[in-house]
C-alpha cells in the first residue's frame, strides 16, 4: 500500500536585480530554378526574303530565284521548318536570401 506524504513548496527568489540578453540570428536560404520551355510546330513553314532577288509569285523550296541586276549586291534568305520542336530553352536562376537579427532583451526584478 502506498501512502502519500503532503509536499511542501518553497518561494524561489532570483538572485539578480537586472539582466541583458543579446542574441543573433543569422539564416542563409539559397533556392536554384530551372525552368525549361520546349514549343512545337505541327506544320510546315516556308519563309523567303532577299533584296535585288526575283522571287516567283509560287515561291518554295526548288524554286527559281534570280538576281535582279548581275553584279549589284544582294541578299537571300530562305528558311524551311517541318513539324517538330521548333524550340528548346532552358533558364538557371539562383537567388540567395540572407538576414541577420539581433534582439536585445533587457529585464528587472
Amino acid at each position: 500500500m502506498l501512502v502519500g506524504l503532503p509536499s511542501q513548496a518553497a518561494s524561489v527568489v532570483p538572485s539578480f536585480t537586472t539582466g541583458v540578453i543579446n542574441s543573433e540570428t543569422t539564416s542563409r536560404t539559397e533556392i536554384t530554378e530551372v525552368i525549361r520551355s520546349q514549343e512545337y510546330s505541327t506544320s510546315t513553314s516556308y519563309t523567303v526574303t532577299g533584296t535585288n532577288i526575283s522571287i516567283p509569285s509560287n515561291p518554295g523550296v526548288g524554286a527559281n530565284y534570280t538576281i535582279v541586276n548581275q553584279g549589284a549586291a544582294f541578299q537571300f534568305s530562305e528558311s524551311v521548318f517541318v513539324p517538330g520542336l521548333t524550340t528548346d530553352t532552358q533558364m538557371e536562376r539562383t537567388t540567395i536570401i540572407e538576414s541577420t537579427t539581433l534582439t536585445t532583451s533587457v529585464f528587472t526584478q
